[in-house]
């Protein structure tokens, strides 16, 4: 009986060639369907501020981090999670993550029988199209006050294009029958083409304008 034992023993070794941490890892769906590693970001000037692949490929938008006690560290949130962050807006929805994630992965379900490609690659070109480049500030003493134009930095491109496609998905949900995730699929797709449809494309091109005329 001790014999049958060892070479049983002998075989399960035997099949276990390769040393153990050396075996392929599973590659990280976004809920369980979308792939993040042929995620492309076309923008060379955003590609270290939307944070896709690698440490920031998770399953699930939801981690919990503490990006704001850092400066720049929102710039390592996953994009998708930060969307999500973005849609718990006006005090009633506040904290209220597990419904914003939920609106994101039907808007995502949408996005993909619409268009069939990968919500995420539709949702990095959106952010890529709705980031104003160029943006006017104040400048002046109390009285004499002109507007300048000024060069839009990367992180804030990011920031503001998830900030304009949220809220014209809410916008487009205000008393409207549509629900928020198929206003959110609408921004998202008309951002992604760059049409004048979407709100966030709209807003980005009267800051350039307005930038423009203040040169």
């Amino acid at each position: 009986m001790s014999e049958q034992w060892v070479t049983e023993a002998s075989d399960v070794i035997a099949n276990y060639d390769e040393p153990l941490g050396q075996s392929e890892a599973p590659e990280v769906k976004l809920f369980g369907k979308w792939s993040l590693d042929e995620v492309h970001i076309s923008d060379i000037s955003l590609v270290d501020y939307i944070a896709v692949k690698g440490k920031s490929a998770k399953y699930l938008p939801h981690s919990a981090g503490r990006y704001q006690v850092k400066r720049f560290r929102k710039a390592t949130c996953p994009l998708v999670e930060r969307l999500a962050s973005t849609m718990m807006m006006h005090g009633r929805n506040n904290g209220k993550k597990l419904m914003t994630v939920r609106i994101v992965k039907h808007a995502f379900e949408i996005i993909h029988l619409l268009s069939g490609e990968n919500p995420v690659q539709v949702l990095v070109h959106a952010v890529i199209n709705s980031g104003p480049r160029e943006d006017s500030t104040r400048i002046g003493r109390a009285g004499t006050v002109r507007r300048q134009a000024v060069d839009v930095s990367p992180l804030r491109r990011v920031n503001q294009a998830i900030w304009l496609l949220c809220t014209g998905a809410r916008e487009a949900a205000f008393r409207n029958i549509k629900s928020i995730a198929e206003c959110l699929a609408d921004e998202l797709i008309n951002a992604a083409k760059g049409s004048s449809n979407s709100y966030a494309i709209k807003k980005k091109d009267e800051l350039e304008r307005v930038a423009k005329s203040n040169r």
